[in-house]
């Protein structure tokens, strides 16, 4: 069924079009006393910014809710001569787009998506579905981003990194040693899944490098609430027929702190990937970035994985303090059994979340790890 067409109003970008009064008359006349001659100066020049620096426009299209694309507003498009296609990464000013029948373009975004206001830091993100109209044996134009569902993104510098969209699976790719084990990282990425409905899988690398005693309470924590994990090799390939078998007919993305060896993980699963690695820091045990943008990798089992650069820091985007406790599975039972309906589960008295941690139902460390959450501080 056709979309229904409307005109709608809707906002863009502050200053999207240059000021039409450019030679600053006034400024030049007090700073190098030029005489400014009476038939160049306009007499109706607007002052309250209407006309090209107005901030809203009326777009043909339908009215969408911001979580479905970043923006306000699906533009209309004449999808003849249009084709529809995956974004497979994206690289700078342009994006390669796969269209349906295989074939590969390097495709500009139109104006009007990159002047639409919104919090994106970039319009394209890996993994979109978008209509593309060809300009060239392997070139072409975005003309509409389609609506998404299944976002992984993070706050960065106030604004929204969207790091991947349409997937169904986040793997989250931790090591056990080389840099060492962030659980509290993990915790970040297993709200952003909650939020985002994007099925869980944490998978530890790097096993051969430890004894595996000290990492059976962590993994029966989150086991026993239900998540999926996985401790794997890629030196050794221990386990990797269990990930593979995980990847299998999904659509994934990978994701984690570097050096944790995403890259390698995946090249064990499918050596065609051929994906460049490199070691973690001797002296700071940090990965050195090799991954440098996300990059949708089709399956030979089918589906397809999509491998992101290494993170240092995940801030969640759109996730307000209040939400969190709904996003830990182990502390949503005890929510409601708190004396006050807005407790924060941290200073009040007669709180459940607090009594289940001292009687022992509740993990210390995931409890620690919603207050620092819930405080905003950074791991």
């Amino acid at each position: 069924m056709s979309r229904k067409k409307k005109r709608v109003r809707t906002e863009f970008r502050k200053n999207r079009a240059p000021r039409p009064r450019q030679n600053e008359w006034t400024r030049r006349v007090h700073l190098e006393g030029i005489e400014t001659p009476d038939d160049q100066l306009s007499a109706d020049e607007r002052i309250s910014g209407k006309g090209e620096l107005t901030r809203k426009r009326t777009v043909v299209g339908e009215q969408t809710t911001s979580a479905a694309t970043g923006f306000d507003i699906v533009p209309d498009v004449d999808e003849a001569g249009t084709l529809h296609g995956r974004v497979l990464g994206v690289y700078g000013l342009s994006s390669v787009v796969q269209s349906d029948d295989g074939r590969q373009f390097r495709c500009a975004t139109r104006r009007l998506l990159k002047t639409l206001s919104t919090d994106q830091r970039h319009v394209v993100a890996a993994g979109d579905l978008v209509r593309f109209r060809p300009s060239g044996v392997d070139e072409g134009i975005i003309e509409r981003i389609e609506p998404r569902h299944g976002v992984l993104s993070r706050t960065s510098r106030g604004r929204q990194h969207t790091i991947v969209t349409n997937v169904d699976q986040l793997l989250i790719i931790a090591s056990a040693a080389e840099p060492y084990l962030k659980p509290n990282l993990i915790d970040r990425y297993l709200v952003a899944a909650e939020r985002n409905h994007v099925a869980p899988v944490i998978c530890i690398n790097k096993i051969d490098l430890v004894d595996l005693g000290p990492l059976v309470p962590l993994v029966g924590v989150y086991s026993q609430m239900g998540y999926a994990v996985l401790l794997v090799s890629a030196k050794t390939g221990q386990n990797l027929d269990r990930l593979r078998a995980q990847l299998a007919g999904r659509q994934s993305v990978v994701s984690g702190q570097s050096g944790v060896g995403k890259s390698s993980l995946l090249n064990a699963v499918d050596p065609s990937f051929n994906l460049r690695v490199s070691s973690v820091s001797a002296e700071s045990q940090k990965g050195r970035h090799t991954t440098t943008t996300a990059r949708v990798l089709p399956l030979t089992s089918g589906g397809y994985v999509v491998d992101t650069p290494g993170l240092r820091q995940f801030q969640l985007w759109d996730v307000v303090p209040e939400e969190v406790s709904g996003f830990y599975r182990d502390l949503r039972p005890f929510v409601s059994r708190c004396r006050f309906p807005d407790c924060t589960h941290i200073h009040e008295d007669h709180c459940a979340v607090k009594d289940a941690v001292a009687d022992g139902w509740l993990d210390a460390r995931r409890y620690e790890s919603y207050c620092h959450l819930f405080s905003g501080e950074q791991d």
